[in-house]
């Protein structure tokens, strides 16, 4: 028996083994087929250390970064080949989305100041490949309300997408320690710090909230506001380590990243290496045991106000995790969340091909009436229109009140994604409809492409598939109106 036993092990083991020959080499020949790593995908910059930036004040932050920037100048942009030179690249001078030609660059850190002394200050945190650019509307309400604005960009951002396959969550942290800290400085201590974090920069925002309450040198922040927060993606994230492994074989370098694209956004990597990945799971893992610690000490009600924008359809992150982790445990503190419902009336023409138990299964994830949070779901009016209405359900409510938005849903718009949130239909460079005076030299949010794909001056397939989900949110204006509410609040 001990012998069978034996055997039968070896020759799983041996299986195992096979398999995993198998999958390395057919996942490394696979991302062979791809497009090729050009020089801002192997240029690994390097960042300040968690224990630099700690160390460090924004003057000093925005040193270094200035050097990172000439450096990317000077090793990628000036060394270029003559034929990048004239396709939609971002680090060709010559193209019209080279971000140096614009009038602000918002890959980079800043500080906006209003008129007169602040009369508070709110620091906002971007997501994973992004840049400071993803939050500049919500920053400009901030701004216009008397709101000193410190907006930072995360180490491994807005340079070469290479830099992010080196980049630590710890260093974003740090960098959120840093931006906080410069909030303080500039504003003073009596007036209210909001904190504002998109996707992954939602996460990063929880976190240090979560933290500061265990941290008397952390200042903590009076109001939180998340927009499609990255509270919790799919659980097979926590393997994305394992597609990298091929990686170690140079001749499979492109299995280091998930996608591979052409670098056509100013203010977005469009590629993803599997690092970048790897933290963000990290970082979620982190939040939610975070959210839990609180929870298992009673804690929890120390939280400040949570608002958290968030469409029922999220391919990129988890709608259910940011109810169940995070709402579901919230006592009641003031905090609110916002769900985008899909266009239900769309139902009628799409039929079978809409996913209508997806949707039921989150909705179903709210906890039943009454709740310690406020809620507000954005629906359609009725199964005949595209109008649409506010559920409003206030916290502790067992009733709910629905009130005509007087918007509607774009025609042949299903749901919003989960990169929609934070921009309006006329964002120059995501909206549907973009301003034409807000050009960042492409509108991605526009393109709608029918005929033949020879006419485009790079590959169209990319561009398709960044540029197939719904890229601005038509109920901005409600969105901006529930933050400024916010802001109208009083400090608690």
């Amino acid at each position: 028996m001990l012998s069978f036993l034996r055997r039968f092990v070896k020759r799983i083991l041996i299986l195992a083994v096979v398999v995993f020959a198998v999958a390395f080499v057919g996942r490394g020949f696979d991302m062979r087929r791809g497009l090729p790593l050009e020089a801002w995908h192997t240029y690994e910059l390097e960042e300040p250390s968690v224990a630099e930036i700690d160390r460090a004040d924004w003057s000093h932050y925005m040193r270094v970064e200035n050097a990172l920037f000439e450096r990317v100048e000077r090793e990628i942009v000036r060394a270029i080949l003559p034929e990048d030179r004239t396709h939609y690249n971002r680090y060709s001078s010559t193209s019209p989305v080279y971000p140096w030609r614009f009038a602000k660059d918002w890959n980079r850190s800043s500080i906006m100041m209003p008129e007169g002394t602040p009369v508070g200050v709110v620091v906002l945190l971007h997501g994973l490949t992004d840049s400071p650019y993803s939050l500049r509307h919500v920053g400009k309400l901030y701004l216009d309300k008397g709101f000193a604005v410190v907006s930072i960009r995360l180490p491994g951002h807005g340079t070469v997408p290479g830099a992010l396959r080196i980049a630590k969550l710890e260093q974003w942290a740090a960098a959120t320690r840093l931006a906080m800290r410069e909030a303080r400085r500039i504003a003073g201590d009596g007036v209210p710090l909001h904190l504002v974090g998109y996707s992954n920069g939602g996460a990063l925002a929880l976190d240090y909230t979560v933290s500061a309450l265990s941290d008397d040198t952390l200042t903590r922040p009076d109001r939180v506001v998340l927009l499609s927060p990255m509270v919790g993606i799919t659980p097979f994230a926590r393997f994305t380590w394992v597609a990298g492994l091929p990686a170690l074989i140079p001749a499979f370098a492109q299995s280091g990243w998930l996608s591979i694209l052409p670098e056509f956004n100013p203010f977005k990597y469009n590629s993803m290496p599997v690092n970048a990945a790897q933290q963000s799971f990290d970082m979620t893992q982190k939040v939610q045991a975070g959210l839990k610690r609180l929870q298992d000490e009673g804690r929890l009600g120390d939280l400040p106000p949570v608002l958290t924008f968030q469409s029922v359809f999220d391919f990129t992150v988890s709608t259910p995790a940011v109810i169940t982790e995070l709402y579901a445990r919230l006592p009641e503190n003031g905090s609110e969340l916002v769900l985008f419902d899909p266009n239900l009336n769309l139902n009628n023409r799409f039929g079978p091909l809409v996913d209508d138990s997806t949707r039921e299964e989150v909705l179903a994830e709210l906890p039943a009436l009454p709740r310690s949070f406020r809620t507000a779901l954005i629906t359609n009016a009725s199964d005949a229109t595209n109008e649409v209405i506010v559920r409003n359900v206030e916290a502790g409510a067992t009733v709910q009140n629905d009130m005509l938005l007087g918007l509607k849903y774009p025609a042949d718009v299903y749901s919003l994604s989960h990169v929609a949130i934070p921009f309006p239909l006329t964002d120059g460079l995501y909206g549907l409809t973009p301003d034409p005076e807000d050009n960042f030299g492409i509108q991605t949010g526009a393109v709608n492409s029918w005929g033949e794909v020879t006419t485009f001056v790079i590959t169209v397939d990319p561009i398709l598939r960044l540029t197939s989900r719904m890229q601005s949110n038509p109920f901005f204006p409600f969105m901006m109106s529930r933050i400024e509410a916010g802001i109208a609040a009083p400090k608690p």
